[in-house]
């Protein structure tokens, strides 16, 4: 392919083009965009030589000399890390080889995003450089959704209740969610639910307490009672998990007493609670009656009295709750 042609490279299949532009700053997400630019061209020549570059280390006239023909021949992945960082004069160089690309060369403009060095942005759209978006993942909903896509890259399916129960034991950074998805799913063999996340995490308190309260609202009394046994059994504190009890029934009481009609955002306002969380508890209110979320909240109080006064059996206190809870579901008032 001559020099200027603009062609992708086609590795085992898979089209490489010869300008491609990542932008963002997830980290995890950057350099897979980037391993994923290497082995496709790799694929096709297993002995690429892949050059990282900075805009600090990078002198004028830099670009020619990587790009030019080799002696030996092969293929090239130039990495030009951190572009919006890159001067005018720099800028000027990367843009006016992105107009004439050399054969068997990609070169890769990792870009953070934002204002800076939009120039450069603005300049590689312009040529139909190829683009890999890889933005923070902030939102709930988002990181759910990388769960979820994660196990399915593994192997593995999740449920979303499932996913969120993950993000509750693992937190936020994408590595160790990562990190998280490919065990379970070596571990489990691929179906995951709210029971393997626990059962592999029942050492967290955000997921033992908050498990044991979503069987036991849900009228799951065994599994309720299974989780509850975990939690005490790897060292969870009785008082974190009478106060997810807790957070479980009250939830039910401001999901059940919102205005109806309420929807959506302005419902989340309203309660003060993520969309997702009142999804749920939403459907967890089925079977319920006020009446019975009462009983739900006075056990609940007896098992936090008894617990934080020093009961002498905590263990019996909070399964005397669970099973209260449980019981509760579905009764409604005398006529």
């Amino acid at each position: 392919m001559a020099r200027g042609e603009g062609r992708a490279w086609h590795a085992a299949g898979v089209s490489v083009e010869p300008i491609i532009l990542i932008i963002g700053d997830e980290e995890l997400l950057v350099e897979r965009a980037i391993a994923d630019v290497v082995a496709s061209v790799r694929a096709k020549d297993p002995d690429a030589e892949v050059t990282d570059l900075a805009p600090g280390g990078l002198e004028p006239g830099r670009i020619s000399e990587l790009t030019s023909p080799s002696l030996f021949g092969g293929g090239k992945v130039l990495v030009l890390r951190s572009a919006q960082d890159l001067g005018k004069d720099l800028t000027a160089e990367v843009l006016r080889y992105a107009g004439n690309p050399a054969d068997e060369v990609v070169l890769v403009a990792v870009h953070s995003g934002g204002a800076r060095g939009k120039a450069l942005v603005e300049g590689l759209t312009r040529l139909k450089a190829r683009k890999i978006s890889c933005p923070k993942v902030t939102k709930v909903g988002e990181r759910v959704d990388f769960v979820r896509a994660e196990i399915r890259r593994a192997g593995g399916k999740i449920s979303a209740d499932g996913a969120r129960g993950l993000l509750d034991a693992v937190g936020n950074d994408l590595r160790e969610l990562a990190a998280a998805c490919s065990q379970l799913v070596a571990d489990t063999g691929g179906k995951i639910d709210d029971a393997a996340v626990a059962r592999y995490y029942r050492g967290r308190a955000e997921v033992s307490g908050f498990t044991v309260a979503d069987k036991a609202v849900e009228g799951q009394l065994a599994e309720a009672l299974e989780q509850l046994r975990w939690a005490l059994a790897t060292g969870v504190a009785p008082v974190l998990i009478v106060s997810a009890l807790a957070q479980g029934v009250r939830g039910l009481a401001k999901v059940g007493g919102a205005p109806r009609g309420a929807r959506g955002a302005a419902l989340a306002k309203e309660l003060g609670m993520p969309p997702w969380k009142i999804d749920r508890v939403q459907k967890q209110l089925r079977g319920w009656s006020g009446d019975g979320v009462a009983r739900a909240l006075s056990a609940v109080t007896e098992a936090d009295e008894a617990v934080k006064g020093g009961a002498a059996d905590p263990a019996y206190a909070l399964e005397r709750a669970v099973a209260q809870i449980v019981a509760a579901r579905g009764r409604h008032p005398a006529p």
